[in-house]
């Protein structure tokens, strides 16, 4: 029985915790780090709630410290992707007949076990899985997560009270159905909570869920699945099948019950992703709903009227933290001439004084890069640099990998605007930089926007009201979170819901009634009273 019905809920931001020396957050996760750090784990699937090893394992080794294995995980093979879509299909016929605070009430418990008992176990985690420092992960792995699933019940709670003019002889309402059949999760490695959201916001809509995580990040997701447990899910509502990318998602992708993928990456897996549905279109019983963000080629401009240090400092923390692979980092930046000089010595001050180097010195400023193909890559974006005329480094271009996979934070002047740092994505910490001639701001303003096929993040630097008026409308289809006088990273759930457009996906908006949405089939019911 269900005769409640109820008031909007309040959400507040979880509050990000500073982790001083001698803090209760700060021993438990140092506590946490070293328990995870010296011991093995075997990560199996879970499949129908049921724990499943293959046998045909990979390996769960540190980033920043490459020799180091703290588990092995188990792949999933044709066998078990099918078992997982007939689990999936079986759990969603009680599922969604849950009442819908019954679902809700499930993640608002996990979002409290994060903020709690959880935290370290998470935090831990992401640190030494993805090698991110204690305060990224921090950002990542507790708040946004726990804001996730916060945000996302009282985004349902809307929902579901947005009902239909009735009249006197007719009561029309609607009903939000799940999507028929499953969705299709496929999360990154270099956040956490986009994973925990990927999953989250389908199945708190009463969908169920196969959940391929990034092999590189397979034990912080496997630790969100096992909070997900605590927190009283039932069996094959989410299941975890880590492997194969393309073998995974090509023998799912094709089964007529798709109705939906959820999806951060590369723009060329997306592509591919599109690609097989449309070949398919005429199999499903449904038309797939895709939902997905990308690439991006995030920008920073800087008008001759703004703040020097604001713009260092935002070109310093947009493009460096977490080894610049965020998928908003800033990556390539526009500066007025005459204001160049001052913004120069500024940032190479505070990058000079960046520490790089394992997570677990809570005074390095950066980890290392996730793996070596993203090493390689990163690496050799910077020699082609080094035998480029068009461009030199000033700071940084040291890449070593003899015990973890750390790349400098890189700075790159060009005299071409149009040089291949400046207009591919690199997903790493460099940074290049193109100086315009201070009345070339409108010019500067329209190559900014011709440049780039990604449309996800970009900010502007100005004092002058003029120039950002004129900045955002030339910018206008450029970003999907666009920023005045702020670095281009750092969205927050529930004050700057992320997604960008172009090729950086379907700007469905994670961490809003927007992406909700998507998981969502209307029935509108009309009675006629008279």
């Amino acid at each position: 029985m269900n005769n409640s019905i109820s008031k909007e809920l309040n959400f507040i931001n979880e509050k990000i915790l500073e982790y001083l020396p001698g803090s209760t957050e700060r021993s438990e996760l140092e506590s946490e780090l070293s328990n995870m750090k010296n011991s093995f784990i075997d990560i199996p699937l879970i499949i129908g709630g049921k724990e499943i090893r293959t046998g045909n394992k990979g390996k769960c080794i540190l980033p920043h410290d490459i020799r180091k294995v703290i588990g092995e995980y188990h792949k999933a093979g044709k066998k078990e992707i099918d078992m997982a879509i007939e689990e999936a299909l079986k759990a969603k016929t009680e599922w969604e007949k849950l009442n819908w605070e019954s679902r809700a009430a499930i993640f608002l418990k996990a979002a409290e076990l994060a903020s709690g008992p959880w935290r370290a176990k998470l935090n831990a985690a992401t640190m030494l899985s993805q090698s991110k420092t204690y305060r990224q992960a921090e950002i990542d792995s507790a708040c946004e997560l726990i804001d996730f699933m916060r945000y996302n019940t009282a985004c349902l709670n809307q929902i579901y009270s947005e009902q239909p003019i009735s009249t006197p002889r007719v009561w029309n309402r609607i009903e939000y159905r799940p999507l028929e059949g499953f969705i299709f999760a496929i999360s990154p490695f270099n956040f956490t909570a986009i994973g925990s959201n990927l999953v989250g916001a389908p199945a708190i809509a009463g969908n169920t869920v196969l959940w391929k995580p990034a092999s590189n990040a397979v034990y912080s997701s496997y630790v969100v699945y096992k909070l997900f447990q605590e927190a009283g899910l039932p069996a094959g509502v989410i299941n975890f099948i880590p492997g194969n990318s393309k073998e995974i998602g090509d023998r799912v992708i094709v089964n007529e019950n798709l109705s939906g993928i959820h999806f951060t990456g590369s723009t060329k897996v997306f592509q591919d992703m599109w690609t097989l549905v449309g070949n398919n279109i005429t199999n499903y019983k449904t038309f797939p709903r895709i939902v997905g963000e990308t690439g991006g080629k995030n920008y920073v401009i800087a008008h001759n009227s703004a703040n020097k240090e604001a713009v260092s400092h935002g070109l310093f923390a947009g493009a460096f933290e977490y080894q610049g692979q965020k998928c908003s980092a800033a990556s390539r930046a526009y500066v007025a001439s005459s204001i160049w000089p001052s913004i120069k010595e500024s940032l190479i001050e505070k990058v000079s004084t960046a520490k790089l180097g394992d997570v677990e010195d809570f005074t390095n400023f950066m980890g290392a890069v996730i793996d070596k193909k993203s090493f390689d890559t990163i690496s050799d974006y910077i020699k082609f640099v080094k035998a480029s005329t068009e461009a030199e480094i000033i700071f940084g271009g040291i890449c070593d990998d003899s015990l973890g996979y750390f790349v400098e934070p890189t700075i790159i002047v060009t005299s071409n605007p149009h040089f291949k740092t400046m207009e591919e994505e690199i997903f790493g910490p460099v940074l290049t930089i193109y100086i315009y001639d201070d009345e070339n701001y409108l010019d500067t303003l329209r190559l900014c926007d011709n440049t780039s096929k990604y449309g996800l993040t970009g900010s502007i630097y100005a004092s002058d009201r003029y120039a950002i008026a004129q900045a955002e409308k030339e910018l206008v289809h450029t970003a999907g979170n666009f920023y005045i006088n702020d670095k281009p990273t750092g969205a927050v759930v529930g004050q700057q819901p992320f997604g960008g457009a172009r090729l950086s996906g379907t700007n469905d908006k994670a961490g809003s009634k927007l992406n909700l949405q998507r998981w969502m089939s209307p029935r509108v019911i009309k009675e006629n009273l008279s």
